[in-house]
């Protein structure tokens, strides 16, 4: 019987359960066994040491809201690309959207982006199912087990996902198994809001004019909404990419570690305002669009204050060519999610909040909110899911060390102090100071039963 593989983690400052300390931390093949506030190492045999002096250990971060764009729009990117950048971003474990082609509206196309990840995924993997007007009676019927929530189009973004039937919307709160992950945006006033600037801009409006056709209206109203019906049914609602500072106010921060109602920012939104279209154009152009400043420093306060539940990064890998145009013509959406930590650790540089909140939000939160079982946490027993990051000269992001496929960011030549140092998924060490094990791969998530 082959021996076990022991790796210690010494001299760390490890952030975990709302307080940093320095310690150690044992991995035993892909579970941590031993984690140790001493000062002193443990004793024993280990097949690897890492001195980790100087660094942060926090728990492997999950990104509860990606496009990886596989089955059907691999020319974007793929599993195995998305999931590598996302292992090079101290990213262990990735939710995945529906709005794939074919959509993954039923248990058949469900089953099918479970198998591909399986051969291809770098790091740990689960897939939202959508709802649609048409199969909100499945909805019921789901394991809860066995994948994470139901993704709700309430507006159009991409794909023809809309729920615009008030009978299966209401449906829908009524009856889902799952907690529901709701992208909000009214599509009468979009609608109304783009005629009237084709009328005066031409047939592809600038982009700057992205921001007032989604307009703040627009993510109010079907925010409201949905709100409304999670209440009156007991739904649980996750409200992603809360981009207005109005919609902050649906928020109750009841000071549970579960509300029924909560909130995401993405990093877009955190990170960029409506000034920014000036100079980054279509780059930044994603759905619901980037707004004010005051916007921007209300999500930022949101996030450190608590208000905000979760942190994730819509990550929607396009084409460079398909990102030319205006309002009309180029694609909504970018990469982010190799980038989304060091961002949130220059937030932590600017007081935005502390290091302990970021691990809530990006780690903890994300596991608490859709039951992921035993990850999420340092924790004895649990799995080894481990990010290190470190604080030192400054780097900068440049086209070589973009991961995703498309093979650019809006961060192109941001410049940031933290950088992700090590990657443990499973235990398995597959990044190693930019060293990439390519033969990694993650695991399937699995669940609690989150409505009982």
């Amino acid at each position: 019987m082959p021996q076990p593989m022991r790796t210690l983690l010494e001299n760390a400052t490890i952030v975990n359960d709302r307080e940093a300390f320095h310690g150690h931390i044992v991995i035993e093949d892909n579970l941590i066994e031993t984690v140790s506030k001493s000062n002193t190492a443990p004793l024993g045999h280990f097949d690897k040491r890492i001195d980790l002096t100087g660094c942060f250990v926090i728990p492997g971060v999950i990104d509860t809201h990606v496009h990886f764009r596989e089955p059907g729009l691999t020319a974007k990117a793929d599993i195995e690309s998305e999931s590598r950048a996302a292992a090079f971003g101290g990213v262990t474990s990735y939710l995945d959207m529906p709005n794939t082609v074919p959509q993954t509206v039923t248990l058949d196309t469900l089953d099918e982006k479970f198998r591909l990840a399986a051969s291809k995924s770098h790091v740990n993997y689960s897939f939202f199912i959508g709802a649609t007007n048409d199969n909100v009676e499945m909805m019921a019927q789901l394991d809860p087990h066995s994948l994470p929530g139901i993704k709700l189009f309430m507006g159009s973004s991409t794909g023809n996902m809309l729920v615009d039937n008030e009978d299966a919307l209401r449906k829908l709160f009524q009856t889902a198994s799952l907690p529901v992950m709701a992208h909000c945006e009214d599509t009468a006033i979009i609608d109304k809001n783009m005629r009237e600037a084709i009328e005066a801009y031409g047939e592809d409006p600038p982009v700057d004019m992205h921001p007032k056709i989604r307009s703040e209206r627009a993510c109010l109203v079907s925010s409201s909404l949905a709100v409304r019906l999670a209440k009156e049914y007991g739904a649980r609602l996750h409200l992603a990419h809360l981009s207005t500072a109005a919609e902050l106010q649906l928020l109750q921060n009841d000071g549970c570690d579960m509300p029924q109602i909560t909130g995401e920012a993405v990093i877009a939104h955190l990170m960029f305002d409506d000034s920014r279209y000036a100079d980054l154009g279509a780059l930044i152009k994603c759905n619901p669009a980037v707004k004010t400043k005051a916007d921007k420093m209300a999500l930022r306060k949101a996030v450190g204050d608590g208000t905000i539940f979760t942190v994730a990064t819509d990550h929607a890998p396009h084409q460079l060519k398909e990102k030319q145009g205006g309002c009309r013509k180029a694609a909504s959406g970018m990469p982010m999610v190799q980038f989304s930590l060091p961002c949130m650790l220059q937030l932590v540089d600017e007081g935005c909040l502390t290091m302990e909140h970021l691990v809530e939000l990006m780690c903890h939160n994300p596991a608490r909110l859709f039951g992921i079982d035993n990850r999420g946490f340092i924790r004895e027993g649990w799995y080894a899911d481990i990010t290190v990051v470190r604080r030192g000269e400054p780097w900068t992001v440049t086209s070589g060390c973009i991961q995703s496929k498309c093979g650019w960011s809006p961060l192109l030549n941001q410049q940031f102090g933290w950088r992700v140092v090590h990657t443990f998924c499973n235990g398995q060490h597959i990044l190693d100071n930019g060293m990439f094990d390519a033969s990694s791969r993650g695991q399937r998530l699995t669940f609690r039963n989150k409505m009982s």
